[in-house]
C-alpha cells in the first residue's frame, strides 16, 4: 500500500506491506483522512515530546492501559481524523461486514496491549490506502453521510470534550483565541450549546472567515482590536470562559494577563515547548485554568451523530483534498493559515 511515512522526523511517501487484520479486527480502505495540526508539530518538536512523556510517566510502574510510545527511528504512518471501509474481516467478527463505512477513536489493542493508531510503529494511521481497526471500536457511518464529513468526528469531538471540561454553560460567555481546527472546533460546540456571545480572535483573515461561519458572533483582528476588548464593547457582564486554542509559547500568560477577574481559562491549545507564567497573575484575579486532552468515548460518538444529524454544518472547515503522494507538500501548505484551515488525504484520488 501507498503510505505518507514519517522516520526521524522526517515525512516522506512510500510503499508498505499491506496490513493484516488479526482476531477481532478489521481491514479498512481509507476513504478520506484530516490532517491535524498535531501531526504537523510532532515533525517540528517531536523530540521534546519524547521528553515530557518521559517526565509524565516518571519513576512509577508502567500503566498497563497506557498506549504504546513509537519509536521515531522507525516508520509510522500518522493520521488520526479517519473514515474508512471496511474490506476485509478479522477472525471473530461479528458485528461489522465487508462494505460498513465506519469512524473509530484512533485507538487499537491486541495481546500486546494499547496502541495509538497514527502514533505506533505497529498500526498505521490514515495517511495510507488501508489501515487495521478493532471491531469493538468502530462505529458506523449513517447512512447518506458522505466520508468526508464523517472525517471530521475526531477533530470536533476535541471540541465538544474542552468546552464540556470547561463547565460553560448558558449565561456565559466565551473568548476563543486562535481559529485554527482546535479553536473552530471549540466555536462550533459553544454554538451548539446556545452559548453567546462567542468572540473569536485570530490574526489570519481566512480563519477568522471561518469562525463567523461555525458561530462565532464578534471575530476580531489582534492587530486592531485584542479579544478582551471586543468581548467588553459588546458584553463585558456575563462570566467569561476563555479558550487558548494557539499552543505556541507565551499564550498562556497573555491569556492571564487579559482575563478579568474569576474568569476560567481552558488551555486546549497543545503547546510541545517549554512556556512560563506569572503565577501571581493567576492569584491576584483568582483565575481558574484547566488543561484538556483529547475526548471521552461517548464525546467522540456524540460527535458523529451531531455531524450525521446536521446540528452543525462543518462544510466550510474543508479547505483542500489530495492523495497519499500529496501529503508531504499539504503539510507545507497548511503553514499558511490563509490557503487552508483542514486538509483531507484521500487516498482513493
Amino acid at each position: 500500500m501507498r503510505a505518507a511515512v514519517m522516520q526521524n522526523w522526517k515525512l516522506r511517501v512510500d510503499d508498505l506491506p499491506d496490513p493484516t487484520p488479526g482476531a477481532g479486527q478489521v481491514l479498512t480502505r481509507v476513504l478520506a483522512c484530516g490532517i491535524c495540526g498535531s501531526d504537523l508539530h510532532m515533525l517540528q518538536h517531536g523530540a521534546e515530546v519524547r521528553e515530557r512523556t518521559k517526565e509524565l510517566a516518571g519513576d512509577a510502574p508502567p500503566d498497563p492501559m497506557a498506549p504504546k510510545t513509537f519509536e521515531p527511528e522507525h516508520p509510522t504512518v500518522m493520521g488520526h481524523e479517519f473514515c474508512c471501509e471496511v474490506v476485509e474481516l478479522g477472525p471473530g467478527v461479528e458485528n461489522l461486514k465487508v462494505g460498513d463505512v465506519v469512524v473509530s477513536m484512533p485507538v487499537a489493542f491486541d495481546a500486546d496491549g494499547l496502541h495509538a493508531v497514527g502514533y505506533s510503529n505497529k498500526y498505521n494511521g490514515g495517511y495510507a490506502e488501508l489501515m487495521v481497526l478493532n471491531e469493538m471500536l468502530g462505529m458506523k457511518v449513517p447512512g447518506g453521510l458522505p466520508a468526508h464529513m464523517a472525517a471530521l468526528t475526531e477533530p470536533l469531538a476535541v471540541g465538544i470534550h474542552a468546552v464540556a471540561k470547561s463547565r460553560i454553560a448558558k449565561g456565559d460567555a466565551a473568548i476563543v483565541i486562535g481559529a485554527g481546527p482546535v479553536g473552530l472546533a471549540c466555536i462550533a460546540e459553544l454554538r451548539m450549546k446556545g452559548i453567546g456571545p462567542i468572540v473569536v480572535a485570530d490574526f489570519s483573515a481566512k480563519r477568522r472567515e471561518l469562525a463567523a461561519l461555525l458561530g462565532a458572533d464578534e471575530v476580531v483582528d489582534p492587530r486592531v482590536e485584542t479579544a478582551i476588548d471586543a468581548w467588553r464593547r459588546i458584553d463585558g457582564s456575563k462570566p467569561l470562559v476563555i479558550f487558548e486554542a494557539v499552543g505556541v509559547p507565551g499564550m498562556i500568560d497573555q491569556t492571564m494577563r487579559m482575563a478579568p477577574r474569576h474568569a476560567r481559562i481552558l488551555v486546549v491549545g497543545v503547546c510541545m515547548q517549554h512556556d512560563s507564567i506569572v503565577p501571581m497573575l493567576g492569584i491576584g484575579k483568582e483565575l481558574n485554568i484547566q488543561f484538556v486532552l483529547g475526548y471521552e468515548p461517548h464525546e467522540f460518538a456524540n460527535s458523529l451523530m451531531a455531524i450525521a444529524e446536521q446540528k452543525v454544518d462543518l462544510a466550510p472547515w474543508l479547505t483542500g483534498t489530495v492523495a497519499v503522494d500529496g501529503v508531504p507538500q499539504a503539510f507545507q501548505d497548511l503553514a499558511d493559515p490563509e490557503e487552508h484551515a483542514k486538509i483531507l488525504v484521500v487516498p482513493g484520488t
